[in-house]
């Protein structure tokens, strides 16, 4: 059996392997098993196979599977829906409390509860809004 093939066979199983660990390191072998694998269809000695499984091997690793590991793990660039209200000034229009309010935020007109129900909010009182609770801002 020629080397190109099993370069192939290689590529193949480290592909199918990626798919139930998806760790994108053994996606990344198959990869330079796969160059390997070109490097023997055209004729280079196994030497220079292994050479180039090698190089794209740390080449990956090193270079390529920290790039994709932050673009992976970075949060998302716009938050929309109540979680891009987080850190927003509010101000209320009606009093909130546990049945409701008004608050205006940014412009619009929204309806407003607060966090801790026992919590009575004033009209027109200026409010940060945070994720577990409201603070008064004080100007």
């Amino acid at each position: 059996m020629e080397s190109w093939v099993v370069w192939l066979a290689v590529a193949a199983l480290l592909g199918i392997a990626e798919i139930f660990t998806l760790t994108f390191a053994l996606g990344l072998l198959a990869a330079a098993a796969l160059a390997a694998g070109l490097a023997g269809a055209l004729g280079l000695p196994f030497a220079a196979q292994v050479a180039v499984f090698a190089i794209g091997s740390v080449a990956g690793l090193a270079v390529v599977r920290p790039i994709a590991r932050r673009h992976i793990t970075r949060p998302p660039p716009l938050r929309s829906g109540t979680a891009a209200l987080v850190g927003r000034e509010a101000l209320t229009l009606t009093e909130v409390n546990r049945r409701g309010g008004r608050a205006l935020i940014g412009g619009e007109e929204w309806t407003a509860r607060p966090y801790d129900p026992d919590v009575v909010i004033p009209a027109e009182a200026p409010y940060e809004l945070t994720r577990g609770n409201r603070q008064k801002v004080e100007h």
